[in-house]
């Protein structure tokens, strides 16, 4: 997919992003402290029976499942050898899933490494390390890039480098942060936000961190600040830790499509899920939505 293409794509209506991944993996057998993106290789049938539904439900995107893919990441799990494979075999059991009837996004997001001089992590290390996935997962064929659940600008604006250098996919960036916009690293979203439009980002936003009832401000401020669309992807609400150590969020899909709706209306054109969310709440979205 071109830019321009992206850019036509969103002219045509809100664009509904899938939901949760990782709570949902949970909850269908993935235990604790495994990789994920290994677990999912090696049980490729219940990713697919989650992405299905999620197209089914309405959405016209799904993250592959390439989330901490990267070589950082996986050499913390004995598994950097594993860059190359798991990006491109987990980038087809996405495109397997979907069967041409939704796009399927290239997952890229932090190694919550923070560069110098907060942290040890230099630029050039981290640029090298996200040219290797995102030349990986260009070459498995995702039809655009989705950077997510991002804690810096820095870091942000490493992955627009290492794009830029690699390819001429689209790009999607979204910070996670606190519900007064404050990023956990340092600054602000609306301001991290207009340097990304500066480096050409096709479009940035939030997820994770918090419910869709927390962001009204956050997606406002964006709005009447940027000229490139907004995306939000927010949790089902509040987690609560129930006895057997899983997370149980504090909003319905009723309740969750409702304030959607309301960030829709604020001005967010991408639209999706991210923890605690389920193919119902976007199928439940999608109803109001159309």
């Amino acid at each position: 997919m071109t830019k321009q293409e992206f850019r036509e794509l969103l002219k045509k209506g809100p664009l509904i992003l899938d939901g949760a991944t990782g709570s949902n993996l949970r909850l269908m057998g993935m235990p604790v402290g495994v990789c994920t993106e290994k677990w999912v290789n090696e049980h490729p049938e219940v990713i697919q029976k989650l992405q299905r539904a999620y197209v089914e439900a309405g959405s016209q995107v799904v993250y592959a499942p390439t989330f901490t893919a990267n070589r950082i990441c996986l050499k913390n799990l004995g598994l950097e050898d594993e860059v190359k494979r798991l990006n491109l075999e987990n980038v087809k059991i996405s495109k397997d899933a979907v069967d041409g009837r939704a796009l399927v996004a290239g997952d890229i997001s932090t190694t919550s490494q923070p560069l110098e001089p907060i942290g040890t992590m230099t630029y050039d290390t981290l640029l090298e390390v996200y040219k290797e996935q995102i030349t990986y997962l260009v070459e498995a064929g995702v039809d655009y890039l989705a950077a997510e659940t991002l804690l810096s600008l820095e870091e942000a604006m490493v992955i627009c480098d290492a794009a830029a250098e690699v390819c001429d996919l689209p790009l999607t960036i979204s910070f996670t942060c606190e519900g007064d916009g404050r990023l956990y690293f340092g600054g602000d979203v609306v301001e991290a936000a207009l340097v990304l439009q500066e480096m050409g980002v096709d479009a940035v936003g939030v997820n994770c961190a918090v419910g869709p009832n927390q962001l009204m401000a956050i997606v406002k401020n964006l709005r009447e600040n940027l000229n490139i669309p907004v995306l939000v992807k927010p949790n089902a609400g509040i987690p609560q830790i129930d006895a057997l150590g899983q997370a149980r969020y504090n909003m319905d899909e009723k309740e969750f499509a409702g304030c959607m709706v309301d960030l829709k209306n604020a001005g967010a054109v991408i639209l999706g899920g991210c923890c605690g969310t389920t193919p119902q709440y976007i199928e439940k979205m999608c109803h109001i939505f159309c």
